[in-house]
């Protein structure tokens, strides 16, 4: 059934990347999830799955594999216990301690949002100054992309939270995108002076001093329409419930009239501020996505995209 994980530390070779897979995360899980995990390996020849979750569905995907590239699967078996809900949370908590062990170099799951952050941030760890990590989205616009945040993780966040978020979305935009000096935005019902609920009254001051990396500045509020655009803001903070549904909204449009740029960026969204990479998609995603999900984690790991954002961060806080 492949190669059993172990707690050990273990360094794959150069330029591959080790994802643990959360076979039973998502709504159609496990066979979508097999489905990707398939699609994702023939894809990419350096990829190696530890795949989380029942054994049977492991064994279907090591069944679909050519024999020599079996060995590019681990697997990490979690049994059934009492409650379902318990199962299915076991097997995102498994994935986050095996890369918290040296075991793997990213996680993905489709599973429960709750349960993924708050097994991340405490198998991994926070980074210095979050208290509240954020999923960031990127979404493509007619400018290219762009990047949102938070997307599901603080639903009632305050300000310091939002502050700290852009700092992070600022991060990400520079490190992942290489944009120079990310524009950063504030989300709300209308750009003049005031508008907003209180939320986003006290903000603009807070935002405007605050040192963003990269040489991030911010650049005002922004509505939805600039958000499609993506010719006010490279990167968009808001709280997770109105980037939920802003996010979710959009998708569902551009899944049904095209996207308004020919790139299409993967329906996943990364988990920033913690200590490891975290790729989450939506629970109703497909085996595509999940296997565009599984390659954006390894993006992330070959770029050491968490690590140098992290160092960036600490540098702008003047932390040695």
């Amino acid at each position: 059934m492949g190669a059993a994980a172990s707690g050990q530390s273990s360094v794959g070779e150069p330029g591959t990347a080790r994802i643990a897979v959360d076979l039973l995360g998502g709504d159609h899980a496990p066979a979508v999830v097999v489905d990707g995990a398939l699609r994702a390996c023939q894809a990419d020849p350096a990829l190696h799955l530890l795949l989380v979750g029942p054994l049977e569905a492991a064994g279907e995907v090591l069944g679909a594999l050519p024999p020599d590239d079996r060995a590019r699967i681990s697997t990490l078996p979690i049994a059934p216990g009492d409650r379902v809900e318990s199962w299915v949370e076991s097997g995102v908590r498994s994935a986050v301690l095996a890369v918290a062990q040296g075991a793997a170099d990213a996680v993905l799951s489709a599973g429960n949002t709750g349960a993924t952050v708050t097994s991340a941030a405490l198998g991994l760890g926070r980074c210095p100054g979050v208290r509240r990590p954020p999923l960031a989205a990127v979404l493509p616009t007619t400018a290219g992309r762009l990047v949102l945040l938070d997307v599901g993780s603080s639903i009632d966040p305050d300000e310091e939270t939002v502050v700290t978020h852009a700092r992070l979305g600022s991060a990400y935009a520079s490190v992942v995108h290489g944009v120079a000096e990310p524009r950063v935005g504030l989300l709300t019902i209308g750009t003049e002076r005031g508008k907003g609920d209180r939320l986003r009254r006290a903000l603009p001051a807070l935002l405007a001093r605050a040192d963003l990396p990269s040489g991030g500045r911010y650049v005002g509020l922004v509505e939805g329409s600039d958000v499609v655009t993506g010719t006010v803001a490279d990167v968009v903070v808001t709280d997770g419930f109105t980037g939920n549904v802003l996010l979710k909204g959009l998708e569902t449009a551009y899944a049904e009239l095209g996207p308004p740029h020919r790139e299409n960026p993967p329906r996943a969204a990364l988990l920033l501020g913690v200590e490891g990479t975290v790729v989450v998609c939506h629970g109703a995603a497909s085996g595509p996505d999940l296997a565009a999900g599984i390659a954006f984690a390894a993006q992330l790991h070959r770029q050491a995209a968490v690590a140098v954002m992290a160092e960036m961060i600490e540098t702008q806080r003047g932390v040695p």
